[in-house]
């Protein structure tokens, strides 16, 4: 299947789950601390410099974003967790809406789960893991911002987050840079066997 990821448009902010498209299109959800460069990864899969927004101050994700990817799927872009500066209220609320999401098994067809390769997956991280384990749905695990480690340092890197998010092999460990592009083709290759 052949499908333009450039071809990318903004369709929905979803506040509550009565704004969950239901349309049976397949569901790419990408989750993620919220100073991990999701928005990063996603502009380098689209081939795009600012599609999703990059912010200087973490946090900017706050409702469950939309896109549709050559009229083909939905890339799902969910808040991002773990972020301090915002008020319990609102951290709740990203926690509720994102429940609602992840405990509906008709919605998310694969899952995409962004961590830092520079340090061990937090306890919210591996929180998020069981989620999409919970859901039922395959994911992967895209390690990014690769660039900023020595060579010698990934494989042990590599080893830690798998060992701490508790990944059996069946889920995929992707080695990403959205600075240079590393591990780009492996996870549109992914995603589209997925769909």
């Amino acid at each position: 299947m052949a499908i333009n990821f450039q071809q990318a448009e903004f369709i929905r902010s979803a506040t509550a789950p009565k704004d969950f498209p239901r349309d049976g299109l397949p569901q790419v959800a990408f989750a993620g601390r919220s100073n991990v460069g999701k928005s990063s990864v996603i502009n380098r899969l689209l081939g795009r410099k600012n599609f999703a927004r990059v912010g200087a101050a973490p946090g900017k994700t706050v409702h469950i974003n939309y896109f549709l990817i050559d009229k083909t799927f939905y890339l799902v872009d969910l808040p991002g967790y773990g972020y301090a500066k915002v008020s319990k209220a609102e951290r709740d609320r990203w926690g509720r809406l994102m429940e609602d999401y992840f405990a509906d098994r008709q919605l998310m067809t694969f899952g995409a789960m962004i961590v830092d390769a520079r340090h061990k997956p937090t306890a919210d991280d591996c929180t998020m893991a069981q989620w999409y384990r919970d859901a039922g749905c395959p994911f992967v695990v895209v390690a990014n911002k690769l660039d900023k480690l020595k060579k010698r340092e990934i494989e042990s890197n590599l080893l830690t987050i798998r060992e701490t998010l508790e990944l059996d092999k069946s889920v995929k460990l992707i080695p990403f840079s959205a600075e240079k592009g590393e591990g780009k083709q492996e996870l549109l290759d992914l995603i589209l066997s997925k769909l």
